[in-house]
């Protein structure tokens, strides 16, 4: 007997319906690629452990992990001398960077959620005398964001420090940052007002002989004469502090003339406190910058520190007498 042919196709047996098995991940061995990128840097394994808080023990069995895993050598070992191999040294810089930028993200992620301060880093004397006067405009607009000011006057590793932007004095060159420009600087002359009444203003370099100078060594006088040889003709006593804010805090409560940025004296001069001793200010061959990596201004409470900074340092810019 024939079987007629139907024009039907023998239907397949269908799939259980469930929830669709997910693809295995790669575990990958961070810590051990911390490991990797202390003892890189610091070509000792006893130095690396102390960095990263480990035994020096623990330090080589991360690594000798990871280079099982890599099926590669990553070091060199003679003795307590270590150097990276070829491989290693052209996984280093990789690495390093794969770690940063899983640091800045998950950093990144925890201020976008609240879970955070915005951590910021600045030198002493702008933080004391031009940001935290103004810091009040800012947290009555956003009482609800939280601040971490570190006052340093060396420009921070934002991943090793945790920072999540800073301000900077400079030409601003640091590569690799997003960078706002601020505000420039100027060099003025200033003094208590009862000894400028008392003395007479600077109108030239030869009335400095009137004076005992002070100044600090960042802003030294020879940036205002622009000449060391007419700083030599100017007979008197001098003296040279390492901190602008106590250079400031002297030509308060001596009787002394002292040279100062603009940015550092400016309230103190509005508040009667200090005279401006000459119409001559020189600008001050760097300015202020705001700085963060890239990566971090998609983060809402950084970038709404950063537009309210840049709109006070405008207004700051358009008050400087020397520019009127």
């Amino acid at each position: 007997m024939i079987e007629k042919k139907t024009g039907r196709q023998p239907t397949r047996p269908r799939r259980a319906r469930g929830p669709v098995p997910t693809i295995a991940l790669r575990r990958l061995p961070l810590a051990s690629l911390r490991v990797f990128v202390a003892v890189g840097e610091h070509l000792s394994f006893t130095r690396a452990a102390d960095t990263l808080g480990v035994t020096a023990s623990a330090a080589s069995l991360q690594i000798r992990a990871l280079e099982e895993y890599l099926r590669t050598p990553l070091f060199r070992r003679d003795g307590r001398h270590v150097a990276l191999t070829t491989e290693g040294a052209a996984l280093l810089p990789k690495v390093r960077r794969g770690l940063e930028d899983l640091e800045r993200a998950l950093d990144g992620a925890r201020v976008e959620r609240g879970s955070g301060s915005l951590r910021l880093t600045t030198f002493s004397s702008f933080l004391a005398q031009w940001l935290l006067p103004r810091l009040s405009r800012f947290t009555a607009v956003h009482p609800r964001l939280n601040l971490e000011i570190n006052s340093s006057n060396e420009a921070v590793d934002f991943v090793k420090s945790g920072m999540h932007a800073g301000i900077r004095i400079g030409v601003g060159d640091w590569p690799g940052l997003h960078i706002d420009k601020l505000f420039d600087d100027w060099l003025v002359p200033v003094c208590r007002p009862s000894l400028l009444k008392a003395m007479g203003p600077v109108k030239s370099a030869a009335d400095l002989s009137r004076f005992h100078l002070l100044h600090s060594v960042w802003e030294p006088w020879t940036a205002w004469l622009l000449d060391e040889a007419t700083l030599a003709c100017v007979p008197g006593s001098s003296i040279t502090l390492d901190d602008s804010f106590a250079t400031m805090r002297a030509a308060e409560s001596g009787d002394a003339i002292a040279l100062m940025r603009w940015s550092v004296v400016a309230r103190e001069v509005e508040d009667g406190r200090l005279a401006i001793a000459s119409s001559r200010a020189v600008k001050h061959p760097r300015g202020y910058y705001f700085v963060c990596p890239p990566a971090l201004l998609r983060v809402e409470q950084l970038e709404l520190f950063r537009v309210w900074l840049l709109d006070e340092a405008r207004k700051f810019q358009a008050a400087v007498p020397f520019l009127r």
